[in-house]
């Protein structure tokens, strides 16, 4: 599509002002200058990007958008500076900024100088990143080379439209420099979204009223918090049924909290079904939610994770509280997660969550086991649902290392204070939500209590001043299990 026709999609009508100023090539060479002349004329722009401001579902936002119709969306020197300006005057007016790249890359015509001004785009990204603006991009077809390597995949959401070919290296470039064709999939959009490398998938005529439902949680005010539920004092629960109760068919998880949260939210491609991510609402209080879904076909890898730490960054760079559901029977056991860094991975996470300047809320769902949950579940704050439990490895497994076999697993449960209020003593859960007369039995109202749990929770976190919070957090870590 031509950029007039993204603009049209995208805004507004009639509300899109153009902020492009006249570019010059001087000096530029005879065969360069009628390649640019031929452009011109072709698509009525002067250059390869445009830029300006409009409304989208009457909210002022930037945009830059590119044409593939001028020497194929290439990237030369005066084409970043348009984009570096477009940039700096969003960030000046305090503008979330949408970038609709489509692109063969650096223009090779002006050769280094055009490719080592992707850092320069770069750089003007950051800075609007930094002042907590929203910036989302829009990968289409194709978006390659420096682009795709620099501000096309900086976004704090990255969407791609269906069937776009995304990567560093063309075709042509790979055949010549390698010597063998590279699989077309491998660079298109739906595979790097399985792989949590973009958010989503996302059709032009859907392009509108997805980044419309993204500010909404991104760039909007939160709503009046909602009181607080009172305390909830379960009765002395036997941990060994909580582990049979949270491991029930049909029990709640995180797509059943989603589904109780406020409309409008905007779920992310993740590496695999094991990780959920979404930017949303509950009770009005905006956050980027990361969860984990029970029953997924694999156990928490370290690509998770690292999605894990990326999601945290961008709602740290928005000033957004970060949630976290946990509900897993624990991360990949295998060699290839020895060789992937899994260890390391949760250790990051772990350091990333302690580190968030931004208030952080966990909810133990249900199964907590080992480090694929402990990875999730620093914060300010933890609500826990009643049958919730936390352990070094599943029961059965913490049998097998001290008895050698399974038969001890129940025996362990008990002793080990695996359960909630157990859990509440060690200093690690702050609330539990309780279940009547268990989850998987009652899953609408079991969802809408945690969704309004995780509502008030939010409204506490964002109210507190964030020295209070990050002394609170402090003493909190340091007192962790005792002792």
């Amino acid at each position: 599509m031509t950029a007039d026709r993204m603009i049209e999609l995208l805004l507004d009508a009639g509300s899109f002002t153009c902020w492009d100023q006249p570019v010059r090539y001087d000096g530029a060479d005879p065969s360069y200058a009628a390649a640019l002349e031929r452009a011109r004329v072709r698509t009525g722009l002067d250059e390869a990007v445009t830029t300006g401001r409009g409304l989208l579902a009457g909210r002022p936002v930037a945009v830059v958008v590119s044409e593939f119709g001028f020497l194929g969306g290439s990237i030369g020197v005066a084409t970043a500076e348009r984009i570096t300006r477009a940039v700096e005057r969003a960030t000046a007016e305090r503008l979330p900024l949408v970038a609709l790249p489509v692109s063969g890359g650096t223009r090779m015509q002006e050769g280094t100088a055009a490719f080592l001004c992707m850092v320069r785009i770069s750089a003007a990204v950051l800075a609007h990143q930094e002042a907590g603006l929203p910036y989302l991009t829009y990968l289409r077809n194709p978006t390659m080379g420096g682009v795709f390597a620099s501000w096309g995949t900086l976004g704090h959401l990255v969407l791609a439209e269906p069937g776009a070919r995304l990567g560093f290296l063309g075709p042509r470039a790979h055949q010549e420099l390698r010597g063998v064709e590279l699989p077309a999939e491998v660079q298109r959009a739906e595979t790097l979204a399985e792989r949590g490398l973009i958010d989503a998938v996302v059709p032009p005529e859907r392009l509108a009223g997805t980044v419309d439902r993204a500010l909404a949680v991104l760039a909007d005010p939160a709503g009046p918090a909602p009181a607080p539920a009172p305390a909830h004092t379960p009765p002395p629960t036997d941990a060994w049924e909580s582990v049979g109760r949270s491991r029930l068919p049909g029990r709640p998880g995180t797509d059943a909290v989603l589904a109780a949260a406020d409309p409008g939210r905007v779920e992310l491609a993740s590496p695999d079904v094991a990780l959920v991510r979404a930017l949303v609402r509950f009770g009005g209080q905006p956050a980027v939610l990361v969860g984990q879904r029970p029953g997924a076909e694999r156990p928490f890898t370290a690509a998770d994770l690292r999605a894990v730490r990326r999601t945290a960054r961008i709602a740290e760079q928005l000033g957004l509280p970060l949630v976290t559901l946990v509900d897993t029977t624990g991360a990949e056991l295998s060699a290839q997660a020895e060789l992937e860094g899994l260890a390391v991975e949760i250790a990051r996470c772990l350091s990333t969550l302690v580190a968030l300047r931004t208030p952080v809320l966990s909810v133990l769902l249900g199964q907590g086991s080992g480090g694929g949950a402990l990875a999730l579940l620093p914060a300010d704050r933890v609500l826990a649902a009643e049958h919730g439990w936390l352990a070094p490895l599943p029961p059965e497994g913490a049998s097998a290392i001290m008895h050698r076999d399974g038969a001890h697993a129940a025996e362990l449960a008990r002793s080990q204070g695996i359960g909630a209020a157990d859990l509440r003593t060690a200093g690690l859960v702050d609330r539990i939500i309780p279940e009547r007369p268990d989850a998987a039995e009652e899953p609408l109202a079991f969802a809408d209590r945690v969704a309004e749990a995780i509502a008030s929770a939010l409204g506490e976190l964002t109210a507190r001043p964030t020295e209070r919070r990050a002394a609170e957090r402090r003493r909190r870590n340091r007192q962790l299990g005792g002792g």
